[in-house]
């Protein structure tokens, strides 16, 4: 349990064998409590937030790590400001489109970042992203809380798979984020 949740989809997804030399982090926590319309996924990296910022604001860094192995990531629009808008599409190996948008609010800053998101197949299903980069001795907690309408809506995205997009998004960040703080040492 984290912060009193019951865990959700088996609890804590386990890294990949690539990042067991990054002993501070690895773990991917999916935490939601049942009845309650939200999914928060808890995770730390070895990295300074500001990377990961970067990570979630740049279209060429986004395209890098979003989404699981096997989908081809298009960032259509990313205009990480209050009231700008974020559109991007997953395109799979028959070439299907899923489109995903949403709106910033707030002025995103490296400490949190607040937006809206909604899928294309299931229009008029908008839920709320609140993601925070905690910084403390040298690693970073994303924090991801999202919030839903309904329970049924949560169900829903739980139900879609989420866990192996999170799972494979997760690693693939955390490996970005490690090739960038390796580059800016060199």
């Amino acid at each position: 349990m984290v912060d009193g949740l019951p865990r959700l989809l088996g609890g804590e997804l386990r890294p990949s064998r690539r990042s067991a030399r990054r002993p501070a982090g690895g773990v991917v926590k999916v935490i939601a409590e049942p009845g309650v319309p939200q999914v928060v996924i808890v995770r730390e990296f070895r990295a300074p937030r500001d990377l990961l910022f970067r990570a979630y604001t740049e279209p060429d860094l986004v395209k890098r790590w979003l989404g699981p192995a096997g989908l081809e990531l298009v960032v259509n629009q990313l205009d990480p400001r209050h009231g700008g808008r974020w559109r991007w599409t997953h395109y799979d190996g028959d070439g299907k489109g899923y489109v995903f948008h949403g709106l910033y609010h707030g002025e995103p800053t490296p400490d949190r970042i607040v937006q809206t998101y909604e899928f294309d197949h299931a229009p008029g299903t908008v839920y709320l992203n609140l993601i925070t980069f905690d910084e403390a001795d040298g690693v970073t907690t994303l924090t991801q809380n999202t919030v839903f309408f309904a329970v049924e809506d949560r169900d829903q995205y739980v139900d879609g798979g989420m866990e192996r997009g999170i799972r494979a998004s997760m690693q693939q960040l955390d490996d970005l984020v490690t090739e960038l703080a390796e580059e800016a040492h060199s």
